[in-house]
């Protein structure tokens, strides 16, 4: 298994979460019925044709410029909160990338915690409030931890992303304290977050490409 990953998985990791997102569109958007506005799946399901669409059209060089071009298209094309807090997340991951050519198990942890602390600054939420943190800082405490550990990017992303699925499901019984799902109050228990399931499932595709996986048509949230 490769010691970093190049461009060629950054884009991949990108058309592939186009390809999840399509397929898990309906039950994002039932998630977000449930304690929301019903829009979650269709906004990223349009954000990510719109970043497939843009790479088609040119051809990023190293994975912070594909990550920054998905942070543009993102915050330009997906309305609510998801744009801004995956754009950011996106964006965050750019910088502490650089302009590296390849990243290896400290440099994929470190951009995870970037998008990570991203997602913090603009939504300002934390473990526990019943958001995309409640999935997003298991991941990259279990991907600091595998990358400590000594093991390979792509192993770091498995980690990051078995973390995130367990902190999506985490969601189910939380009163949300934060977004339009705390208008709810205790009626919001017994849902999961769509943005945590989004998240583990964008995640689940990043390791499943570098892992060499077809991420379509696996299960996810």
């Amino acid at each position: 298994m490769a010691d970093k990953l190049d461009a060629a998985w950054a884009e991949a990791w990108l058309r592939n979460s186009a390809a999840v997102v399509a397929e898990h569109r309906k039950e994002l958007i039932d998630l977000d019925r449930a304690i929301g506005d019903a829009d979650h799946g269709e906004n990223l399901d349009r954000g990510f044709s719109a970043v497939v669409a843009k790479l088609d059209e040119s051809t990023p060089e190293t994975p912070g410029a594909c990550f920054k071009l998905a942070a543009m298209t993102l915050m330009s094309k997906v309305g609510g909160a998801a744009g801004p807090l995956f754009g950011t997340a996106y964006l965050r991951a750019a910088t502490s990338v650089g302009d590296a050519a390849g990243l290896d198990a400290a440099q994929v942890a470190e951009a995870l915690a970037a998008a990570r602390d991203g997602i913090v600054a603009r939504g300002k939420a934390e473990v526990g409030d019943k958001t995309m943190i409640d999935a997003w800082t298991p991941a990259v405490d279990a991907a600091r931890e595998a990358a400590g550990a000594g093991a390979g990017p792509a192993e770091v992303l498995e980690a990051a992303a078995a973390a995130a699925q367990q902190g999506a499901e985490a969601t189910d019984p939380l009163v949300a304290r934060k977004g339009r799902a705390s208008y709810l109050a205790e009626r919001s228990a017994g849902h999961r977050d769509p943005g945590a399931a989004s998240s583990a499932l964008l995640l689940r595709a990043a390791a499943d490409t570098a892992g060499g996986k077809d991420t379509a048509g696996e299960g996810g949230t």
